[in-house]
């Protein structure tokens, strides 16, 4: 199923936790909804599930406007956080549930629960209750519980938050596999970049109740349209160094150094500031752009990372192990083409 919003708005009295949205959810696709806490994405699955109502503007499932329609009545799964399985009931009851509720007959309900029990492996424990399963067993359940129904569009809000971080990387490959197999439209919120880039087909990001950019977790990381979208997504996170341009459109350093960066769109005397991954640094290069001095190394599993210091500011680089790096070391810093952004100081959009 297809979702489209148009100009939607949630305001709070004063506050506007939605802001004018407008985008399209495509049929089939597993999207995430990501950003800091605050930004409204929960609000917006609250609004498309209808259990908040929108203050200005349209929600379309395919064709059918259901604004107004009640959650009942707009085939929605919802999943959350705190799973809310009941506890009395076993497994096989409490994927059955919803169809309990719609006066589906015992046998029909008992074999749509055991199926969806076995989409999501959790079969084993049909008479066990709640409190007799992990918290990655019980959020299975709850997705069972939701899927039975068949709806249109799967809401996850925060869905794996209360797992540990072995079970939350075991459990975000499942609802993969799960949505896939089921091909529901599915939207998952969540503020963790990493589950949001390895689970998604598409990425919402949103700050302060607005999109900031829509597009697929590589483009996001590749492309982003301005410095929030940049500095939000990767790990470790992108550095930044605030500069000039001069009269040769080059990029001048507070060290004085100059970069020359070939953007035909800065304009001489505009204040800058200079996105660099981590990655896009090589280190004691021919032609190198700028000097700096290893302040720290650390480890991160496999790779090894160091801070080195540009001027006043310190910035994060990977060190090759074909080179033994000191802390006090001076090393030659070059930058490759790929992983380079320059924005507006002021308005922090990209150049």
């Amino acid at each position: 199923m297809r979702v489209r919003l148009e100009n939607l708005t949630k305001k709070f009295d004063t506050v506007v936790a939605v802001d004018d949205f407008s985008m399209t959810f495509e049929d089939g696709q597993l999207v995430v909804l990501l950003g800091p806490s605050g930004c409204g994405k929960s609000t917006l699955l609250n609004m498309l599930s209808g259990i908040l109502p929108a203050t200005e503007g349209k929600i379309y499932f395919d064709d059918e406007d259901v604004t107004d329609l009640p959650p009942q009545d707009r085939g929605v799964g919802l999943v959350f956080q705190n799973y809310a399985l009941y506890p009395h009931m076993t497994v096989l009851e409490n994927i059955a549930f919803p169809l309990e509720i719609k006066k589906v007959s015992k046998q029909e309900r008992w074999q749509k629960a055991k199926e969806m029990a076995k989409l999501v492996h959790v079969d084993e424990y049909l008479d066990r209750k709640p409190r007799e399963l992990s918290g990655g067993q019980q959020q299975r359940v709850a997705i069972a519980r939701a899927l039975i129904k068949q709806p249109r569009l799967l809401l996850l809000d925060e869905p794996l938050s209360n797992l540990d971080a072995r079970l939350r990387l075991e459990m975000r490959e499942e609802i993969r596999r799960i949505q896939q197999e089921t091909k529901v439209t599915t939207i998952f919120v969540t503020h963790d970049q990493e589950e949001a880039m390895s689970i998604s087909d598409m990425i919402v990001l949103m700050k302060d109740g607005q999109l900031q950019q829509l597009d697929t977790p590589q483009q996001l990381y590749d492309d982003p349209n301005n410095e929030f979208v940049a500095s939000f997504l990767g790990n470790p996170p992108i550095n930044k160094l605030t500069g000039v341009i001069n009269e040769n459109k080059d990029f001048v350093l507070e060290t004085s150094d100059v970069i020359n960066l070939e953007n035909p769109n800065v304009k001489p005397g505009q204040k800058v500031t200079l996105g660099i991954r981590p990655e896009a640094i090589m280190l004691n290069q021919d032609n190198y752009d700028m000097r700096a001095t290893i302040v720290q190394r650390y480890t991160m599993g496999k790779e090894e990372l160091a801070f080195v210091k540009v001027g006043n500011s310190e910035i994060r680089v990977y060190l090759s192990s074909d080179y033994t790096y000191k802390v006090g070391d001076q090393v030659d810093i070059k930058l490759r083409n790929k992983g380079i952004f320059l924005f507006d100081q002021q308005t922090g959009e990209r150049i």
